[in-house]
């Protein structure tokens, strides 16, 4: 099975700094596997749209698959009671 690479857009670094070192430590962990697995156990596709999310502790990391690609999409990270809203 091929890796996926991996694309992080620019506001996830604007997310990443209102969390503490060592919540990123680990969502970042998290979204490195998501290059070898895309669809972990536990992840789950966003009602109409074609993104999924996987949870990391109280966070949530929303991303896009592109399997002819190979790609994932990471394109937001935060808390889970405000990273769904736009």
């Amino acid at each position: 099975m091929e890796r996926y690479r991996l694309l992080v857009k620019k506001s996830v670094a604007r997310d990443l700094r209102a969390i503490s070192k060592k919540d990123v430590r680990r969502i970042l962990k998290r979204i490195e596997t998501l290059t070898v697995n895309p669809c972990p156990n536990g992840c789950e596709k966003l009602t109409d749209q074609e993104r999924y999310r996987v949870r990391q502790g109280s966070y949530r990391i929303i991303y896009e698959v592109q399997d002819d690609a190979f790609l994932v999409v990471v394109v937001k990270v935060g808390h889970r009671k405000n990273v769904y809203r736009h």
